[in-house]
């Protein structure tokens, strides 16, 4: 490519960033006189790129709204990390559609990609292994998710169309604070206006959205992606667990993370040294037991089982295969 010609594209690219520049400042960028700016403008213009003079003395160059530029140039590295970002967030459920927009946006690149990019990033993709297995997800709908975003950026009220795991359907007005990709799922936590309480939604569950007028105020350091996964550790489930363990915040938060499970007295007091080993109490609320004498048994620490009994039956039972194992010559 010769310079003349590459620097025509990253006038393009210089436009194609949004606003308008001034002639000086492109002057500057390109590292070329002002009438070349204007030349590199006349060669855009004739290959129908609608670049727009702005007068005035903050005037210069920019690209007429709503203009759809051509494919984009990426460099091998750019390359590389959107293909790569396209697979992983298929294998994770963050899309907006079950696998169609990710596969077509994937067909689209390598097509304006030089043929021995596309072979080696091809080759990558079909060498790549992952530990785990891709999720089924429910995803949610791509206009939905844009507007709840833009409420959220613009502290607006907006009303949705909520089914709930039971298919209880509800209109609610949320004022929502953020919104949170986990364990490939989206979800929507903010106060419903309603009732005047915090709540979270999964977004695949929302079936409509519309901003509303008015406005509101973001409770001052709240943190989006803590209250999803402290609402998920008080949820509703079948069995209420309460333990007592002997370690360190950090040694059980390693087994038991804030979106499984509660420390009331995870914050030492005054003057109490935070790695010090002290008997926490944890709370836990899940649909099934049979999981968790693993994680105790993994945690290597002394805990006790205040609720519920079953839970201690299953370690007991555990305990016993564990030592008719061992055994065993």
């Amino acid at each position: 490519m010769s310079r003349p010609t590459g620097r025509v594209l990253t006038l393009l690219e210089l436009l194609q960033s949004g606003g308008t520049r001034t002639v000086a400042e492109l002057a500057d960028r390109l590292g070329v006189e002002g009438r070349t700016v204007r030349r590199y403008v006349d060669q855009l213009i004739d290959l129908d790129i609608p670049v727009e003079s702005v007068r005035g003395r903050y005037g210069g160059y920019r690209l007429a709204p709503g203009y759809r530029l051509p494919p984009l140039m990426l460099s091998d590295d750019e390359a590389l990390a959107v293909l790569l970002g396209l697979v992983a967030g298929r294998r994770a459920g963050l899309t907006t559609t079950q696998h169609t927009a990710g596969e077509t946006a994937s067909a689209k690149i390598r097509r304006v990609l030089p043929k021995h990019l596309a072979r080696r990033l091809d080759t990558l993709v079909e060498a790549l292994a992952f530990t785990d297995q891709p999720g089924d997800f429910d995803t949610p709908d791509a206009e939905v998710l844009l507007t709840i975003a833009d409420a959220v950026r613009h502290h607006r009220p907006v009303s949705v169309r909520y089914t709930d795991r039971e298919g209880r359907r509800s209109e609610r007005t949320l004022h929502a604070y953020g919104i949170v990709a986990h364990a490939g799922r989206w979800y929507v936590t903010g106060k419903d206006a309603r009732i005047g309480e915090d709540r979270t939604f999964r977004l695949d569950r929302v079936a409509d959205a519309r901003t509303l007028p008015g406005s509101f105020e973001t409770p001052v350091g709240l943190d989006p992606a803590e209250r999803v996964l402290t609402a998920f550790a008080t949820a509703p489930y079948r069995h209420e667990v309460t333990l007592r363990i002997h370690g360190t915040a950090a040694q059980v938060r390693a087994h038991l993370p804030a979106g499984v499970a509660s420390l009331p007295d995870e914050t030492p007091a005054a003057g109490e040294d935070r790695t010090a080993e002290r008997w926490l109490r944890v709370e836990l609320r899940a649909e099934r037991l049979d999981w968790l004498p693993a994680v105790l048994a993994a945690l290597d620490r002394p805990f006790v089982i205040e609720r519920p009994d079953e839970l201690r039956d299953r370690v007991l039972a555990l305990a016993d295969r564990l030592t008719s194992c061992a055994r065993r010559t």
